[in-house]
């Protein structure tokens, strides 16, 4: 048996015994995100590491060159840019008139199912992106006032509050139209 087919045996091996593992493991790195599939990456490593040339080194440590395969694709997967859909200054206005629906001060009324669904979306989120919108849109705190109050960093709480409203308007614009 050559060298190559051993190590795809090997290998073969490893994806077969620790694939739950494995999915858990890209799941909780990409799990905030709800345009990526632990699976699609999952294979799509596996492919690349199948499909490597004969000439190329054998792979020693197979679960070390596993997961650092994996992190790499994880890593790429999330730096690919997406389009763009809102301004930043339109999402800050749309929040804005949400927060004034929410405690209801808005002269112009939404509809009913439209005020429950975002309560619903809001109160879904994470811990983390929920309190940030509710402390920051809906109570009015600023960045400032609630690093000093919990040691959390201006920059991370201003970066969960944009991917906690980047989340909620896709979820909103999903639920809205179903």
């Amino acid at each position: 048996m050559s060298p190559k087919n051993n190590s795809q045996l090997k290998i073969s091996a490893f994806f077969a015994e620790e694939y739950h593992a494995l999915k858990g493991y890209v799941t909780s790195k990409i799990d905030d995100t709800a345009d990526r599939d632990a699976e699609d990456i999952l294979q799509d490593v596996a492919l690349r590491i199948f499909s490597r040339p004969e000439s190329a080194l054998p792979i020693n440590n197979i679960p070390g060159f596993v997961y650092s395969a994996i992190k790499n694709r994880i890593i790429d997967t999330m730096r690919t840019k997406k389009e763009k859909r809102y301004e930043e200054s339109d999402l800050d206005h749309l929040w804005t008139e949400f927060a004034d629906l929410f405690y209801g001060t808005e002269d112009f009324p939404y509809p009913t199912h439209v005020i429950n669904k975002l309560k619903t979306a809001i109160m879904e989120l994470k811990p983390p992106y929920r309190d940030i919108i509710l402390a920051v849109d809906f109570e009015g705190y600023s960045y400032k006032e609630i690093s000093a109050e919990t040691g959390i960093p201006e920059g991370t709480l201003m970066s969960r509050r944009h991917r906690a409203m980047s989340l909620l308007l896709k979820k909103l614009e999903h639920n809205i139209t179903s």
